[in-house]
């Protein structure tokens, strides 16, 4: 057997099996359809529109693969190619003339109306928006459905047979039934069928195979938002993830809490890999916290001349570990001087090789080159402050332009210390204070006590806090406190001190006897007026656009104040204040305390000065107190690199040249004292602040002028005055880092506490960005969320 005729077998055994392969659900669909059908057809004759010839609409394919077939097919077959040949001529006219990729739909204006005895029924555009497949052939002067004619035209589909052909290649023309049998063909199955095929006919494959995991990823990508807002969220409020056990935390209640009215992230955290773990969660706030870091940095590296400070701090967080804070300074394109915070960084040791290791993995990380490096700021610890082996000597060593400036802050902390240990009268007083304080913090009983008193009273409360060595502003709040209630203080002592079987009974007691005296409200008073300047001067330095210039103008004005209090005309105000008080509270009378006979050995034979009154006495330890404060002023503001920055500033000023100029790559002296004295030709100007503000107001063909003096303004604010952007980290961290969160992995405390900090520059983060960067770690996770 020749390989023709074979193939012709083989033809027909398919042939003789289509029939058998016919579905129950496709016949009846074949009966349902020709019912229809003749159905629509018995309509038109009843209206005579049978003169129409017949016209069987075929698609056919372009002419080169109309070939004709081999010579051995069957004669049935040729006579079915001839029948698909013959109408082919005027299907491909009419889509010349109206291709099929739309249906075509003229004006109803256009299409011949139907003429009935005394009617007449014309089609109507509204059908149009009905039925969007409608189509209208000029040829046959009758409407179409362009779906099924696409489809059952070539008869090679099974339903073709039992498909309309009155809206296949007859063409329907009776308007007066128009709209119902639209309808009808629209609810066939058969034209269901041809609009599937039609919308997945230039779909391919792949695409079809993966619209469910399409869908899929699309649902995941809605969970995975949702998740990355959880953790943004309690991150930026500081709250903790996880409770005694996972499914009571924040975390997953916050998320419970979004599923009620998002069925999908309902569905999506009852699945087994939900991306809900604390290594996702790790991870994301590594990803939001680098992407914060990241923008901060990029500030920096835009800026016009490479600039910046570090800012380093250390302390131990609630478990033990020594926790070290590294913030940046600089300045930004409006001359304003930023300090961010960049991270906390858990130290095996304090010494200064090992902070200087820190330090400088953190500035390589951060991609900041150690040549611009301007300036450093910490506090007067000795492996911080060293002049030898301290940090800033070996920072100085690698970069000599890198200025140490010691916090200015810490120093009028210190400042206050000293003052308070050179006057006994303030300093007793300010210890029995602690010890009250420490007495209404410890004691539950005398805490009632005193608020039960305090309400009867007076209607409120002001609380009674204990000083702290590290805090720098709470020594006149705590004063002021207990002089505002001191009857108050005096009755609640009387009554803790009668309570029986109370340990804190004789602390009470004790407190009782000292506040009894006039003495104790002298101190008090004294001290107040000390502490007032000193502590209105660190609070004036703690803020994050605080200058050198302006930290030693607030210096000297301090001083200033100070040694125009220092007069006896200032101490007989205080002291009879003070007595007024003492009369009034009904205290013992302010006193000389015991005076000793010095020893021979110390004095000889002279006699020891013996004090003739009692404000003698106390003047004398108020002048002293005055004047340490003064002295200590002077000292610890008296730095090798204030200094050098002073006479920066004086040459912006006065425009006089200083050597220090040229040491700076980034300044041209010459070019310089040119910009500066064609600026004062035209401005005027006596601060470094000044000048920046003038330089902001300039349009940018004016500043361009002055780019050596921008320079030099941004060279001065660079410089970090204090250390207080750590310190408010440190404060983050008290409450990050709790008894009950005190096992936190170091991880997660940077990715929290950076977040935390950075609250707005978090909230400022798109969710999808952070998804993305999630995403892109991971193959797998491309598979599971795909692309947003």
């Amino acid at each position: 057997m020749s390989k023709r005729a074979s193939g012709l077998d083989i033809r027909a055994f398919f042939k003789a099996k289509q029939p058998c392969s016919t579905s129950p659900t496709e016949q009846e669909l074949s009966a349902e359809l020709n019912e229809r059908q003749e159905l629509v057809m018995n309509s038109e004759e009843e209206h005579d529109l049978t003169d129409k010839p017949e016209l069987e609409l075929e698609l056919v394919e372009n002419e080169e693969h109309m070939q004709p077939q081999a010579e051995a097919e069957s004669v049935q077959q040729q006579s079915t190619d001839e029948v698909q040949e013959q109408p082919a001529t005027q299907t491909e006219g009419i889509q010349l003339e109206h291709p099929l990729d739309c249906p075509y739909q003229p004006s109803a204006k256009d299409i011949e109306p139907l003429t009935m005895a005394n009617r007449t029924f014309r089609f109507q555009d509204s059908w149009y928006e009905a039925f969007p497949w409608l189509h209208y052939s000029n040829q046959l002067k009758g409407a179409l459905c362009i779906h099924c004619m696409k489809t059952f035209a070539q008869k090679t589909s099974t339903l073709a047979k039992s498909a309309e052909q009155t809206f296949i290649s007859l063409g329907f023309r009776n308007w007066r039934k128009g709209r119902e049998a639209f309808s009808h063909h629209e609810c066939s199955k058969a034209h269901g069928i041809a609009v599937t095929t039609h919308t997945h006919l230039h779909n391919s494959v792949r695409n079809q195979l993966c619209t469910p995991s399409a869908s899929a990823q699309e649902a995941a990508r809605s969970a995975l938002l949702q998740i990355v807002g959880a953790v943004r969220y309690l991150s930026k409020q500081g709250l903790a993830f996880r409770g005694h056990s996972a499914e009571e935390g924040n975390f997953q209640t916050y998320l419970r809490d979004k599923a009620e009215d998002d069925p999908n992230l309902a569905g999506w955290l009852q699945k087994n890999h939900s991306y809900t773990s604390p290594d996702v969660q790790n991870e994301i706030l590594s990803i939001m916290g680098n992407t914060i870091i990241r923008g901060i940095v990029g500030e920096i590296s835009a800026l016009p001349v490479l600039q910046y400070s570090i800012i380093m701090d250390g302390t131990q967080d609630i478990s033990g570990t020594e926790q070290i804070s590294i913030c940046l300074r600089y300045v930004d394109k409006d001359l304003e001087p930023r300090e961010e915070f960049v991270g906390m960084y858990e130290a095996s040791s304090t010494t200064a090789e090992h902070l200087w290791k820190i330090a400088s993995d953190v500035l390589l990380r951060l991609d900041l080159p150690l040549s611009g490096l301007r300036g450093q700021t910490y506090d007067g610890a000795a492996n911080m402050s060293g002049h030898l082996s301290g940090m800033q000597a070996l920072v100085r060593r690698v970069q000599p332009l890198a200025t140490f400036i010691h916090c200015g802050p810490h120093c009028v902390n210190l400042v206050t210390q000293a003052v308070s240990s050179s006057a006994p009268v303030v300093n007793d007083a300010l210890h029995w204070i602690h010890d009250l304080g420490c007495l209404f913090g410890q004691s539950g009983k005398f805490k009632t006590i005193f608020k039960q008193i305090a309400i009867s009273e007076n209607g409120s409360v002001t609380t009674i806090k204990p000083l702290c060595a590290t805090r720098w502003t709470v020594r006149t709040p705590a004063i002021k406190s207990v002089l505002a209630q001191y009857e108050l203080v005096m009755a609640a002592l009387e009554e803790m001190a009668a309570v029986k079987g109370s340990v804190s009974a004789p602390r009470a007691r004790g407190l009782l006897d000292h506040f009894n005296k006039g003495t104790t409200i002298l101190g008090l008073v004294l001290g107040q007026e000390i502490f007032l300047k000193l502590e209105g001067l660190n609070r004036s330095l703690q803020g994050r656009a605080v200058t050198i210039g302006g930290m030693l103008k607030a210096v000297e004005c301090t001083k200033k104040a100070l040694v125009a209090g220092r007069t006896d005309d200032a101490f007989m105000s205080l002291y009879s204040r003070a007595v007024e008080l003492t009369t009034s509270f009904d205290l013992e009378s302010i006193k000389l305390p015991h005076v000793r006979k010095a020893s021979n050995r110390y004095g000889g034979p002279a006699k020891s000065h013996i004090p003739s009154s009692v404000e003698e006495y106390f003047r004398v330890q108020f002048f002293c107190a005055s004047d340490t404060a003064v002295t200590q002023l002077d000292d610890r503001f008296h730095q090798e690199g204030l200094g050098y920055l002073a006479k920066l500033e004086e040459h912006l000023l006065t425009g006089k040249c200083h050597e220090a100029v040229a040491r700076y790559p980034e300044l041209d002296a010459e070019l310089l004292q040119v910009q500066l004295a064609m600026m004062k030709a035209s401005y005027q100007f006596t601060s470094c602040q000044e000048a920046s503000q003038l330089l902001t107001t300039m349009v940018p063909e004016v500043r361009r002028l002055f780019n050596q003096v921008e320079t030099l303004i941004r060279l001065l604010l660079v410089v970090p005055a204090s250390s207080c952007e750590a310190e408010r980290s440190f404060s983050a961290l008290r409450r990050l880092k709790t008894w009950l969160r005190s096992t936190m992995t170091q991880c997660r405390l940077n990715g929290v506490s950076v977040c935390h900090v950075h609250r707005e520059k978090l909230q400022a983060i798109n969710r999808e960005q952070i998804a993305v960067a999630f995403i892109g770690m991971s193959e797998r996770r491309s598979h599971v969320f795909g692309a947003f």
